[in-house]
């Protein structure tokens, strides 16, 4: 696991990620030059082709990320990948026309004799690269069984949990070597594997005699933990983990129902108030938004007309959330409910197969087109493309009495897609509620730019391969 910008990424995902992207800049520079050498008799190429082959794998893997095809699961997926990569391509090609036609720009070229030509082949090359390189992955089966060894210091709930956490979501990337109970707890009756009280005994023996790479300690009361043992492995290199901290890293959220103040106090993070994160999000937030009106506004008419045309009332709905710091402000979406939907009802969560929606506000609620007016909130400043889903204030009142640290969301600006929104289905319950804020403290504590664009990209997937939509 590899920390980034304070951004957890999966060894595996990374490590394929850079590989393609080598891949992909080497097919586009030799491809080009191998064509440009057929086209001799035209001239010589000036421009830094390996700028341009740099591009182009940047473009190609990051929309690649987009769609999910460095997520463990397919990395070993021959038929998942073709359809996604695919996909990807045909998202890109405008781009990777005009990059293409920059690489050659100095040539004497025309569009349907080399241009188009040349990246067709470029394009082949690298989908034949993507496939057989997941051919490869998916026969090394070790590259599925390269686990980290963990040592569990504790054999209560907690640890019960881990042990469920690894047996399960976290069985590809996590093996237990054993759990080492202490004095002031009883171990869960599903813990297995039970080591040995330390006694007088050297952790750090136990350690090496079991290949362990990493200490978790996972105990409700830290009083009378071994901590001249822990120490020791710490200072020859052995990671030791708090609970709270393995669970951050591992779920890529927050676990609410083990936190405590002081751990919020005391760990990184929490940076993203600052002058110059808050400017250049605001920077992101203004070119993104300018270039979605551009390019939206055709769909946006056409959804005005179809809105007007299957039911009375107005095209855009407007209604009050609560912003960043609290401060009310009032959200535009394209309307797909009836006018009149919580005239009898007042407030209420959306549900499955709700009546109260639209023929044309199932189509724009399930390809989320009903969220493009957001972008003028972003324009406003009220909202920020990426951030915390904004809530009514009717809910915002009642969730924040029944959820501790639910108001440390609107710490930041609230956004159209968010890191919530991209790892958990649309929530209609409190429950969904306290799962989601769970994954907003992991975006607000470990903000950074890099994630935004992270979430950015990902926010692909969920468009185009939609779950929990309502």
């Amino acid at each position: 696991m590899f920390r980034i910008f304070r951004h957890y990424i999966e060894s595996r995902s990374l490590l394929a990620l850079v590989i393609e992207f080598a891949a992909f800049a080497l097919g586009f520079h030799w491809i080009n030059i191998l064509f440009i050498e057929e086209l001799a008799a035209v001239g010589e190429i000036r421009g830094n082709l390996w700028f341009t082959s740099g591009v182009y794998a940047l473009l190609v893997t990051a929309f690649m990320w987009g769609v999910g095809l460095y997520d463990t699961a397919n990395l070993r997926s021959v038929r998942r990948a073709f359809s996604r990569i695919v996909f990807s391509y045909l998202l890109l090609l405008p781009l990777l026309v005009l990059l293409e036609a920059f690489a050659l720009r100095t040539l004497e070229t025309s569009w349907l004799l080399h241009v188009l030509p040349a990246l067709a082949v470029i394009i082949l090359v690298s989908l034949a690269i993507a496939l057989v390189f997941r051919g490869i992955l998916a026969s090394l089966t070790e590259f599925a069984r390269v686990r980290r060894r963990i040592l569990v210091l504790g054999a209560g709930e907690r640890a019960a949990r881990i042990r469920h956490y690894c047996e399960g979501e976290g069985q590809e990337k996590i093996e237990i070597a054993g759990f080492i109970p202490t004095g002031n707890e009883t171990p869960a009756p599903e813990i297995g594997n039970l080591l040995a009280e330390l006694g007088t005994g050297r952790l750090i023996d136990l350690m090496r005699q079991r290949m362990v790479d990493e200490i978790v300690v996972a105990v409700n009361d830290r009083r009378g933990l071994p901590v001249q043992p822990l120490l020791e492995c710490r200072m020859a290199g052995y990671p030791v983990t708090d609970y709270l901290s393995f669970w951050e890293r591992e779920s890529r959220k927050i676990m609410l129902e083990s936190l405590d103040p002081s751990w919020l106090i005391y760990s990184d993070g929490f940076r993203v108030g600052t002058i110059v994160n808050d400017l250049l999000k605001r920077g992101l937030d203004l070119l993104i938004g300018t270039l979605f009106v551009l390019l939206t506004l055709p769909l946006m008419l056409v959804i005005a007309v179809l809105i007007r045309i299957d039911s009375p009332g107005p095209v855009i709905f407007r209604q009050e959330r609560v912003g960043r710091e609290g401060r009310p402000f009032v959200l535009y979406k394209f309307r797909s409910m009836r006018q009149d939907a919580e005239a009898k009802s007042g407030p209420q969560w959306a549900a499955e197969a709700d009546p109260r929606i639209t023929r044309i506000g199932h189509f724009i609620r399930k390809s989320r087109i009903d969220e493009i007016p957001q972008v003028f909130n972003v324009l406003k400043g009220d909202m920020s493309f990426i951030g915390p889903r904004p809530e009514r204030p009717f809910f915002v009142e009642d969730l924040a009495r029944q959820i501790p640290y639910f108001n440390e969301r609107h710490r930041v600006a609230p956004g159209i897609t968010g890191w919530a929104q991209i790892n958990y289905p649309y929530g209609a319950s409190v429950e969904d509620a306290r799962e989601k804020l769970s994954y907003d403290l992991y975006y607000i504590k470990n903000y950074s730019i890099m994630l935004d664009l992270l979430v950015l990209l990902e926010t692909i997937q969920v468009v185009f391969w939609p779950k929990g939509v309502r």
